[in-house]
């Protein structure tokens, strides 16, 4: 299932994050919330089997006994977190991940593909409003003129 749309929500009083209904399903068996290496301001939200295949895909480009694995390896692993959706569709966000995301309580979750993202609803304004300048930008640099 590709993950797409725009969905505002707020963290309750217990810092709990209500995962977009029509999401629910896909996490019947959990979801793992991680932080992203390329940007600190948001929160990934994936699938288990799904996030260890892109870990996986990620860590065969180094060899098991480089620094480089161990780092990529260390960074993911640490940073990640297995949780159940309740019953009422949300999950508990560890206060690290919010304190290194700087994640407040009104929050924008974003489809991203294979993931959704938890940004701090300012933040995403902010980043959302340089995305269509950053497409034309790389497009361009692969001969596709906008």
């Amino acid at each position: 299932m590709a993950f797409r749309g725009t969905f505002d929500y707020t963290l309750d009083v217990k810092n709990r994050l209500t995962i977009p209904a029509r999401f629910r399903a896909t996490f019947a068996d959990g979801l793992v919330l991680a932080r992203r290496h390329d940007t600190a301001s948001c929160i990934s939200v994936w699938r288990p089997d799904v996030f260890d295949a892109y870990l996986d895909t990620i860590l065969s480009s180094f060899h098991p006994l480089s620094d480089e694995y161990a780092t990529v390896n260390r960074f993911y692993n640490s940073n990640s977190h297995e949780l159940e959706l309740d019953s009422a569709g949300r999950a508990g966000v560890p206060a690290k991940l919010l304190e290194q995301t700087g994640l407040g309580k009104e929050v924008v979750i974003t489809g991203a593909g294979q993931c959704l993202e938890v940004w701090d609803r300012a933040a995403w304004s902010e980043h959302n409003g340089s995305l269509a300048a950053a497409v034309k930008r790389i497009t361009a640099q692969l001969g596709h003129p906008a």
